[in-house]
């Protein structure tokens, strides 16, 4: 029997239900059993899993170590929790480079650890894939149970606000951060959404634009069957430079590209951009009924106001034909707030096994929760509608 968990002396105990397994392969669950766990999410689906898997994007040569938990009734899949054992920490986009550190100067090893995630896509959303409550609290006292074997902590990333208060009812140490997401209060167009400006952040958009437009720079907006290889191929020649100037390593391939291309294409955004007959630039987004989530992008050269528009502006006049209701703009990007989107809190969950650094985190992590409730008022001072947007439509 495994020793309690040490970080939570006030956790109710919660039994382990027999039902839940770590020895389940994504590969051999049925796409539609899955998928009916977190209906209408691509990034939480089947495919989007499977291609970071099978393409070696997310694999034990990679430092992802998939040991995905699943519960069942019988052969009925239930519930089920993208878990990783993970070696280092970097694709996850919240920071924990100081805790290791300050681990090991503390005569302990950080890694492995567990990270319940998707990796590299800080979008925020459940990770306790089940629609039973007592099915969730048995997949992560399960989580939590590796903290007996061996791993010094286990990590829930960016869930969505629900999740956020069952894992904080539990005793784990909640960490907040900040996106900017924008809101569709039901625009008629473009025109219409700058409306809701002041004078002068909308005369500095119009000006981007129209300067973008004076350089002979053209958008085409593409979705599923009309991306094709080419688009593919250009769009990832754009995505690898982009890393590269900035003297870094893509996490994604081309081969995973075109795996989510074959099976979410529907749910695929590509924009590209073309001077003068010739392709300049890409970004690629996914999207459902509800929601976009800007993704990726790169470009063959510099333009001033390039990136805003490929990645922004086109983005929201997409959203605004559809319908859509969000757009979720990513991680980090102050720049965003200028454009129309909100600083909206994000949520993570941590557990901790060792019991004295466990108190020294959770300090750490008030003091932080407050700097940045104080940032996310500051920022929504510098908003550029006319009129505040109620948090509660967020």
């Amino acid at each position: 029997m495994h020793a309690p968990v040490p970080y939570s002396r006030s956790r109710p105990p919660i039994a382990i239900a027999p039902l839940v397994r770590e020895d389940v392969a994504l590969s051999s669950i049925d796409p539609a059993d899955w998928n009916a766990l977190a209906p209408s999410l691509p990034l939480l689906s089947h495919a989007y899993l499977s291609a970071l898997h099978s393409t070696g994007c997310a694999a034990p040569q990679t430092g992802w170590q998939p040991r995905y938990l699943t519960a069942w009734n019988g052969t009925e899949l239930i519930g089920a929790m993208p878990l990783y054992a993970k070696a280092h920490s970097y694709g996850e986009y919240v920071f924990d480079w100081g805790w290791a550190d300050a681990y090991r100067r503390y005569g302990r090893r950080y890694y492995p650890k567990l990270v319940a995630a998707v990796p590299f896509t800080p979008v925020p959303g459940p990770r306790m894939l089940a629609p039973a409550a007592a099915t969730r609290r048995a997949l992560l006292a399960r989580a939590l149970d590796g903290l007996a074997d061996g791993f010094s902590s286990l990590h829930v990333l960016f869930t969505d606000d629900a999740q956020s208060r069952e894992l904080s009812a539990t005793g784990m140490l909640m960490r907040d951060g900040v996106q900017f997401h924008w809101r569709n209060a039901g625009y008629r167009d473009f025109a219409d959404f700058l409306a809701a400006f002041n004078h002068d952040k909308r005369k500095k958009i119009r000006q981007e634009r129209r300067r973008l437009n004076e350089c002979g720079v053209t958008f085409v907006r593409k979705c599923g069957t009309d991306i094709d290889a080419a688009d593919r191929a250009f769009f990832f020649e754009c995505y690898e430079r982009t890393y590269r100037a900035h003297h870094s390593t893509p996490y994604l391939t081309l081969d995973f590209f075109d795996a989510i291309a074959e099976t979410l294409g529907q749910n695929l955004l590509l924009v590209v951009g073309y001077r003068d007959g010739r392709r300049l630039c890409a970004a690629l987004d996914v999207f459902n009924a509800d929601t976009l989530w800007g993704r990726y992008w790169g470009t063959r050269e510099y333009i001033p106001g390039l990136h805003f528009e490929a990645c922004y502006y086109q983005a929201i006049e997409f959203c605004i034909e559809r319908g859509i209701g969000s757009f979720e703009g990513g991680a980090q990007g102050i720049h965003k707030l200028a454009r129309g989107l909100l600083p909206t809190p994000t949520h993570s969950a941590h557990a901790i096994a060792d019991r004295a650094f466990a108190a020294a985190i959770a300090e750490y992590c008030a003091r932080e929760r407050t700097d940045v409730a104080h940032s996310i008022g500051e920022l929504e001072a510098g908003s550029p509608f006319r009129e505040r947007v109620p948090a509660s439509t967020r």
